[in-house]
């Protein structure tokens, strides 16, 4: 026959308290996981302009660029932050950004869309 060992107090106790570390846990509001969650700015690219042409970012912030071209297949690139791709007419890329140091970045289409196309560029600003 098997014995059987009554319930130990020091047990009950570390049972209680993880009981009453998970409900403290369970607790915790929601919205703190959300501030982790990158800001998704809209970048239209057509001959010969990127629309918007300043974008703004705050020192350690991540964001997301959608980037969708209009018209014919675009480059973007950002030889400082060492982003580059292609942007085929109509269809949205994401390129994820983190705005790691303070200063100023040009960004501009590295694939020949036409004549106007030396002058379709823009500025990355990390404050």
């Amino acid at each position: 026959m098997i014995e059987q060992t009554p319930f130990c107090p020091a047990r009950r106790r570390s049972l209680a308290s993880l009981a009453a570390l998970a409900a403290l846990a369970a607790s915790v509001p929601f919205w703190t996981a959300s501030a982790a969650v990158p800001r998704r700015i809209a970048v239209t690219a057509r001959r010969f302009v990127f629309t918007p042409d300043r974008i703004a970012l705050r020192k350690n912030e991540s964001v997301i660029l959608e980037l969708t071209a209009l018209d014919v297949i675009m480059g973007f690139s950002v030889p400082d932050l060492g982003i580059r791709t292609d942007l085929p007419p109509g269809k949205k890329v994401e390129v994820p950004i983190h705005a790691a140091a303070a200063g100023s970045h040009v960004f501009l289409c590295d694939i020949f869309c036409g004549s106007g196309h030396e002058s379709m560029n823009g500025q990355i600003e990390i404050s």
